[in-house]
């Protein structure tokens, strides 16, 4: 199975506000060779939270074998619905919170949980705009994209 590094940011002028998300999958292949991908994109009128889910969902969706996916991201409250459990228990209760109403964006986590049907995930957190490379490009490629959005309104 193919090791593959998906580290992804997402970004909200405002919340809710345009936003962005920026991408980037990276593997080595067998002769040593690296592999990289990034992707980008913006939308007007979104959340923080939608745009860290959907980075990691395009990652995921561009994926097409099985591979064990290492991602990486500030995001807590993708890591944390991983690392802690959150997203089961979401699952288990018809998607709803210790409080009974129903989760924030229920149909990203679906697609996100699509999405990684078929392969091996790790979720791992970094602190943001900490000097990460990786994750401060996909701050740049998030905030890019968004900023596209509010020059072309």
């Amino acid at each position: 199975m193919q090791d593959v590094y998906l580290y992804s940011d997402g970004s909200s002028r405002g919340n809710p506000g345009p936003g962005g998300y920026g991408t980037i999958l990276r593997f080595t292949d067998s002769k040593g060779g690296i592999h990289e991908r990034e992707y980008s994109e913006g939308f007007p009128d979104t959340t923080n939270n939608r745009m860290e889910l959907m980075g990691v969902i395009r990652g995921f969706e561009e994926l097409n074998k099985p591979c064990r996916v290492h991602v990486v991201t500030d995001s807590q409250y993708v890591v944390k619905a991983f690392t802690e459990g959150w997203l089961d228990r979401w699952v288990a209760s018809g998607f709803r919170g210790s409080d009974k109403k129903p989760v924030k964006n229920i149909e990203l986590w679906q697609r996100l949980m699509a999405a990684m049907e078929g392969h091996e995930h790790e979720f791992t957190w970094v602190r943001g705009h900490d000097g990460h490379p990786e994750n401060e490009r996909c701050d740049s490629l998030a905030t890019a994209a968004a900023d596209s959005v509010i020059k072309a309104t």
